[in-house]
């Protein structure tokens, strides 16, 4: 399997801040066909993210999906891509990982919202939530993982500079 066939999100560029992207789609390469199927839900990618270490992804763990079907999604420039750490633990009860874009497509920056709204952007800032609200005690701090996806530079367009819109030329 090459660097593009591990788990993978991609990024259908919908603004968040002047800053960011959101990451809305989500996609697992087949270990049998190579085929990208798209994952409907962050919980069921999150799952499959998971298990990969372990349990190959094959197209027939979605219901109704085998490799003969055709591919869901190209591996290709149409869409920013980065490539996720397999094996990551579940994301905690209580709490959401959330992984956005760069709009200048230099990388991404993991988060996590509480239930209450609260953005956490580092494991000191998780601790002190914990330590500040005992209801969320039973969120073991290793469960908590900021590794960012790696954005795959070959599928990152153009940018014009001034404006972190993607250039015309890629049209």
């Amino acid at each position: 399997m090459d660097a593009r066939s591990a788990d993978s999100t991609t990024l259908e560029s919908k603004a968040n801040t002047s800053s960011e992207m959101d990451i809305d789609i989500f996609a697992v390469q087949c270990e049998e066909c190579y085929k990208w199927r798209q994952i409907n839900t962050l919980e069921d990618y999150e799952y499959i993210r998971r298990k990969l270490r372990d349990d190959e992804f094959v197209c027939e763990r979605i219901e109704g999906m085998t490799c003969k079907d055709a591919e869901e999604l190209k591996y290709d420039s149409s869409k920013a891509w980065a490539i996720d750490k397999p094996g990551l633990l579940e994301t905690p009860r209580g709490f959401e990982r959330n992984v956005v874009m760069r709009t200048d497509y230099s990388g991404t920056d993991v988060y996590y919202i509480t239930s209450i709204g609260k953005k956490l952007e580092t494991h000191a800032e998780v601790a002190a939530f914990i330590e500040a609200n005992p209801d969320y005690s039973n969120a073991p701090l290793g469960d908590f993982d900021f590794t960012a996806p790696l954005v795959m530079e070959d599928t990152v367009p153009s940018v014009d500079v001034e404006t972190l819109e993607p250039s015309k030329e890629n049209d």
